[in-house]
């Protein structure tokens, strides 16, 4: 073989490798596309930020307080959704089934503790489709009344359902929601007959209360404020440990002699199936970042809801399994199951 031969014979070698080499290196590229973009920090796209109540509704302002605060601690727009119902049902099956980890639950406690001894056909399993993140706030319940009442305390309340039996009505935001439940536990501990109207939006049972198409409802902490402060609604009173701190003139039921101190909250939550324990936990330090701001805790006091600091998600997760216990035996003392 010439010298000129080996060198044909050793380029061909030398190009098969080049070949080879290439094949190789295009075959593993697909694999180690998707490894990259798992790698990738969550949140990657904007997040739709789900909420159980209607617009304008003390949910929806909450949300959209925090909405800002996530974009820019988290890097990604995040949208309110408003998706209306059921107590929460509709808004919690629409999140648990997402098949995007980018869909986030903002819930009311209600929504969380009440409704898996109350609907006996949950769409979904609470504790099994939905990651606990973060609580947000610390309140109790409204219940006010119609100023034409002139029912401003339990004791009123009381005495007008004793000389009225059956003919006081009271809204809430839907059956089994905790006003129902509120409402439930008052007629029991005190004998009285009143009856309950559900509504889907609390808007919409406002706006009834308000024309006195119905005596008195219960509340989100929020909603009622201004009309409380106008005059045309009566603050009776509210659940909880404590006092809000925007109407620290209205007395707990606990102070007017009902003790009644199981506290709301609104809870963050992701879908099981499509999370995992880093989005959590990025979620979660983002949920304690915008808390801390003096500016969102003062807005988040003007519309009278505590702004305590974040617990961490495993803590909040062991303070809804307190919770249940709490509503479930209420729910077990008013024999409370939805058709």
């Amino acid at each position: 073989m010439t010298s000129n031969d080996k060198e044909t014979t050793m380029n061909q070698l030398r190009s098969e490798r080049r070949t080879l080499l290439m094949a190789a290196m295009a075959a593993a590229l697909p694999a180690a596309l998707p490894l990259a973009r798992a790698a990738a920090p969550w949140p990657s796209k904007p997040v739709r930020l789900v909420v159980t109540s209607s617009p304008g509704s003390g949910g929806d302002v909450f949300a959209r307080l925090l909405a800002p605060g996530l974009q820019a601690a988290l890097g990604q727009p995040f949208y309110v959704e408003n998706k209306v119902g059921a107590n929460g049902i509709i808004a919690n099956d629409f999140v648990a089934k997402s098949s995007d980890a980018h869909t986030v639950l903002f819930a009311p406690s209600s929504a969380i503790v009440i409704n898996p001894f109350i609907q006996p056909k949950l769409p979904y399993d609470t504790q099994r489709d939905l990651l606990p993140v973060g609580q947000i706030g610390l309140s109790g319940i409204f219940l006010v009344a119609n100023a034409e009442t002139g029912i401003a305390s339990l004791a009123d309340l009381v005495r007008y359902a004793k000389a009225n039996p059956g003919k006081l009505s009271c809204g809430s935001w839907g059956n089994g929601s905790s006003g129902h439940l509120a409402l439930e536990g008052l007629k029991a501990h005190y004998g009285i007959d009143i009856h309950h109207v559900p509504y889907k939006a609390l808007s919409t049972e406002l706006s009834d209360i308000i024309g006195n198409n119905i005596a008195m409802g219960f509340m989100d902490i929020a909603s009622p404020v201004p009309h409380i402060r106008n005059g045309k609604l009566l603050a009776v009173g509210v659940t909880g440990t404590q006092r809000a701190p925007a109407t620290p003139q209205v007395p707990t039921f606990t102070d007017q002699g009902f003790k009644f101190d199981a506290d709301g909250w609104y809870g963050v939550f992701l879908p099981a199936a499509t999370s995992n324990p880093e989005m959590v936990e990025r979620l979660n330090q983002a949920l304690a970042q915008v808390a801390q701001s003096a500016d969102i805790r003062k807005k988040f006091e003007d519309q009278n809801m505590a702004l305590p600091a974040v617990k961490p998600a495993a803590e909040f997760a062991r303070s809804i399994q307190s919770d249940m216990k709490i509503w479930g035996g209420l729910a077990k003392l008013a024999d409370l199951k939805m058709p």
